[in-house]
């Protein structure tokens, strides 16, 4: 568990069923991943670096699809 403290550490800022703290942490997954993936999105058009790009992207989704669940699951209990 200490492991996945270490890479998603504001999942486990949530208090189990405080509404709020879940949906401050949904928003802040959401709007960081969607600008960085914006950003991504953008360096992805240059044909040499392109595929790298699209790499990290594809790996920023993992994270915060992750993140998104750990949310979830510590919003019910669970972790």
């Amino acid at each position: 568990m200490q492991l996945i403290r270490t890479f998603w550490p504001t999942p486990f800022r949530i208090k189990k069923g405080d509404v709020a703290s879940l949906i401050i942490q949904l928003v802040i997954f959401l709007v960081v991943c969607a600008v960085v993936g914006w950003l991504i999105g953008i360096l992805a058009g240059i044909p040499i670096i392109g595929i790298l790009f699209g790499l990290i992207g594809a790996l920023l989704e993992i994270y915060s699809l992750v993140g998104i669940v750990l949310c979830v699951l510590k919003f019910l209990g669970t972790v």
